[in-house]
């Protein structure tokens, strides 16, 4: 392909315009039309290992034109298998090369990099999918909605049963008052996650472990501070230190609290209180509750949203008549409950709803999956859900519970100045500071 054609095409596949479609093209709520809607786009993968490796697999019907991993291993096994891809270690160097051959980026690293990545790759006008949540800290979630709404970009976060059929029928029964007003929810998630189930290590390892020959440890470590490596942190531990992901709740909230956000329109806590463990200054915690207040929202009354992790159900659910399930959502409405999980809905009392007819779907079908419905959207083929304008808010309620938990009060939020009114300690963890040589 001549560099003359690259440019039309790159060119045809970013350009926009109002249509009668309403098509999404970006965070807010741009109007694409694609000259060519199959024509594949050139997608670049960052992050191949586990997570990565599915989300790779899952856009392969498109144009794979650059693999990037910190671990040689992997771009050289998935190298052999996208032999017309390009492979590098670093993400800096590989956009550079490549900025006018690439459409559209995969981010699927730790948290800790993915706003690095992301507002690089935006910057340079490419459409972004990022895996949950969406960043590691809230001033970091705030700059790359900014970034994605300046550059008008086609976005989408990684909370895959946000494209399900299930969830999508529920937040079809909620809207539609089948349980009236809700005022609580109660979501739960039993596992502490991963290895720490088994070892319960809270300590930084004192005696570092030999890096694997493969592994750019400096590159992975990016904008974090500097650790020895060990495998506690990689290939996958990382969740559960501060450095480098937000615990259980980071890891799992997006995909639990999804489903409430998007059923009950949340955006912004005016609170949130925390009840845990004694706080470890590098690790998470094993077992968390969070109490978040929600204002009013048109005709929807204010909410209150409790998550509780690594125990079993939590008697407060069990009080109220809900599932005994290892995890899953309660909502309480005025006229009765919905529990659900990934794969299920039950409306509650069963009694009180046989023969209950459902809603009329409103939400339609997803396109394959969630990662195909933003490659379609990028091309001008229906829209993302998931995109960051809804993603970012979500997110920042996730990270705020871990902020309260750390700052160890209640945090009364003013969400337009991304500040906690009440306490002066909360700065620090909205926004962090980078080490040498990173930036957004």
């Amino acid at each position: 392909m001549s560099l003359e054609n690259k440019i039309t095409r790159r060119t045809m596949l970013k350009s926009s315009v109002l249509s009668s479609a309403g098509l999404w093209v970006g965070g807010k709520s741009g109007l694409a039309e694609s000259r060519s809607p199959n024509q594949k786009l050139n997608i670049a993968c960052i992050g191949i290992g586990n997570q990565g490796k599915s989300n790779l697999g899952l856009v392969s019907s498109q144009n794979i034109v650059a693999l990037c991993d910190v671990d040689e291993s992997r771009t050289t096994k998935y190298g052999v298998q996208y032999p017309k891809a390009k492979t590098f270690a670093d993400f800096r160097v590989m956009l550079d090369q490549m900025e006018k051959e690439i459409d559209a980026v995969v981010v699927t690293t730790p948290n800790h990099s993915h706003a690095t990545i992301a507002i690089n790759a935006m910057q340079r006008g490419k459409h972004i999918y990022c895996e949950k949540p969406l960043a590691h800290s809230i001033h970091e979630v705030r700059e790359m909605n900014r970034v994605a709404n300046a550059q008008n970009v086609v976005t989408q976060m990684g909370t895959q049963n946000h494209a399900g059929e299930n969830y999508r029928r529920t937040v079809e029964l909620i809207q539609s008052g089948a349980i009236g007003g809700v005022k609580q929810v109660h979501v739960w998630f039993g596992r502490p996650g991963g290895w720490r189930r088994y070892k319960r290590v809270v300590d930084r390892p004192k005696k570092p472990q030999l890096i694997p020959k493969a592994l750019n440890w400096d590159l992975w470590v990016g904008p974090a501070p500097m650790q020895n490596f060990h495998s506690c942190y990689h290939p996958h531990d990382w969740h559960y230190w501060w450095d480098f992901g937000n615990g259980t709740l980071g890891n799992m909230g997006c995909h639990y609290m999804d489903l409430i956000f998007w059923s009950l329109n949340l955006k912004y806590p005016t609170s949130v209180e925390t009840k845990g463990p004694e706080l470890h200054p590098d690790s998470t915690p094993f077992w968390l509750d969070c109490h978040w207040q929600f204002p009013a929202r048109d005709s929807m009354p204010p909410v209150e949203v409790v998550w509780y992790h690594g125990r079993d159900t939590p008697q407060p659910v069990l009080d109220l008549g809900g599932p005994k399930w290892s995890a899953g959502i309660l909502f309480v409405g005025e006229k009765g409950m919905l529990a659900a999980d990934y794969n299920k809905r039950v409306l509650m009392p069963e009694e009180k709803y046989t023969g209950f007819k459902a809603p009329e779907k409103t939400i339609p079908d997803a396109i394959a999956n969630q990662r195909m419905e933003w490659v379609e959207a990028c091309k001008g083929n229906g829209k993302t859900l998931c995109h960051f304008d809804y993603a970012a808010p979500l997110t920042e309620t996730i990270l705020l519970g871990n902020l309260a938990f750390r700052v160890g009060k209640k945090i009364e939020w003013d969400a337009e100045k991304m500040n906690a009114t009440n306490t002066s300690d909360a700065a620090k963890y909205v926004q962090r500071e980078y080490r040498d040589g990173w930036t957004l």
